[in-house]
């Protein structure tokens, strides 16, 4: 591999390498695998560097992205839709993780629909009956909108345990 700069980008060889052995670390450390074929699967990864310099966060490479990361939280790699993706198609939009039958070559990775909504619905306002019933609870419920996890605490984690999201990740689900 060629050790210059890309011309376009300015990423380094070296740097689209490091970035997916690490993210094929924490993805099988966590249950999850990324693409076997390791060329389509580090050309994802260069584009998530990509969008990591354009935007200042790792859009899914596959979406088309605001520039805002508080209107792109749902699609910042890994996105919200990815296990969604992974249960119903073995694979996640862009394919950059896959399902077991799909890293064994049991099933193929082909393409899916989109699940990100067109237009991001305003948040539903909990009833009054569910605030009175809620109101007794000693900390608030964060749960993390990549995997689902909660935990009951003053403040979300600043990364999640289960699948390394980011703190910004979590929304206050009770």
């Amino acid at each position: 591999m060629n050790s210059e700069a890309d011309e376009k980008t300015g990423i380094q060889p070296d740097e689209a390498d490091l970035l997916y052995q690490r993210l094929n670390r924490e993805a099988e450390a966590t249950g999850y695998h990324l693409n076997p074929d390791q060329e389509f699967t580090l050309e994802l990864v260069r584009s998530l560097l990509i969008n990591q310099q354009r935007f200042g966060y790792p859009a899914c490479p596959c979406r088309l992205a605001s520039g805002k990361k508080d209107d792109d939280l749902d699609i910042v790699c890994p996105c919200d839709y990815r296990d969604q993706d992974l249960n119903d198609y073995s694979t996640c939009y862009c394919s950059l993780y896959v399902s077991d039958q799909v890293l064994k070559g049991q099933k193929i990775a082909g393409s899916i629909p989109e699940r990100r909504p067109v237009r991001k619905e305003p948040k539903m306002q909990e009833s009054q009956a569910g605030q009175n019933n809620l109101s007794s609870l000693p900390l608030p419920v964060w749960r993390c909108k990549v995997c689902g996890y909660l935990c009951a605490r003053e403040n979300p984690p600043g990364v999640c345990p289960i699948c390394q999201a980011q703190q910004e990740r979590f929304e206050k689900f009770i």
